[in-house]
């Protein structure tokens, strides 16, 4: 299965994944006395602002310091105790994280318990604001934005890999939506090669006209209309930096640009022109009469 968790979920589009704040926020400000004995029904996201602490969890002792995070499983009993005498301030969130609705994707996963976050100077700002922000009996929208954020800055911080036969036995459903989200980050990864498409379709250990209609189902495109798509994704950035049309056309294996306005306007509902720069200096570009088509000499 694929090693680099960041790529497998830049190939999921956000409606795939379902995150569910189980509870609002704990704001932990916890002296030297304090003590803690208990397991949570769903998943913990412990994170340390200031001070430490040290937990046992599922009988395995770990330390958390500034900068790091401790996921707690769902079932899992943890005891822990605070190690400095300054305060142990952090937040501490219960969720559920599902793909396609139905597969806890955090339990696909093998994941360090407690990981340093990458990049803490910019993720600490937002976990103090987290903190501060969460109302004391309810979650909000902008609380499960932000926690997305972060909980995915763990997850690529923790991950180690995917747990051998992930989604359970073959002819189980979540089997086939993790095998659709493994298919579609390869696809993502690598737009341009046919090759890529046929060697991540011929993967999957399913029949592949009903994998094609399940992928279809949950992604809402077939893997070819998918891989359509991301070209046409990646053609955006292309244009963006303000390359002509006709280049970004051939450099995304389109040899025909009228053929790339039609296609790019189908997937992202506008035409090329309207991503390009304003610097349109160029004078082998000549607008006809349809805005949306562009004559490239």
């Amino acid at each position: 299965m694929d090693k680099n968790v960041g790529d497998v979920l830049a190939g999921l589009s956000p409606a795939a994944l379902t995150l569910a704040l189980a509870r609002s926020a704990i704001k932990m400000q916890h002296s030297r006395a304090w003590r803690v004995d208990k397991s949570n029904a769903v998943h913990d996201l412990v994170i340390c602002l200031t001070g430490s602490a040290r937990y046992e969890l599922d009988g395995v002792e770990q330390s958390l310091a500034p900068g790091m995070a401790m996921l707690i499983p769902a079932g899992s009993r943890f005891v822990g105790e605070s190690l400095s005498d300054e305060l142990y301030t952090g937040v501490a969130q219960h969720f559920t994280l599902t793909l396609f609705g139905s597969v806890d994707l955090i339990g696909q996963m093998n994941l360090r318990p407690v990981a340093a976050f990458r990049q803490w100077e910019g993720i600490s700002a937002m976990v103090a604001h987290y903190r501060d922000m969460a109302p004391l009996s309810m979650t909000t929208l902008a609380q499960h934005h932000l926690f997305m954020v972060i909980l995915l800055a763990y997850i690529e911080s923790a991950f180690l890999g995917w747990k051998e036969g992930a989604g359970g036995a073959l002819d189980s459903p979540d089997q086939l939506s993790v095998q659709i989200m493994l298919v579609a980050a390869r696809i993502a990864a690598d737009p341009l090669s046919a090759a890529a498409l046929e060697k991540a379709l011929g993967s999957v250990p399913f029949n592949g006209d009903y994998f094609r209609r399940a992928f279809r189902a949950r992604i809402g495109l077939t893997p070819q209309k998918f891989q359509e798509r991301k070209r046409m994704e990646m053609a955006m950035n292309l244009l963006s930096s303000g390359r002509k049309v006709k280049e970004v056309a051939a450099m995304v294996g389109i040899a025909d640009p009228y053929y790339f306005s039609r296609l790019f306007k189908k997937h992202l509902g506008a035409s090329p022109s309207c991503y390009r720069l304003d610097s349109r200096d160029g004078p082998d570009e000549v607008y006809v009469d349809d805005p949306e088509i562009l004559v490239i000499d």
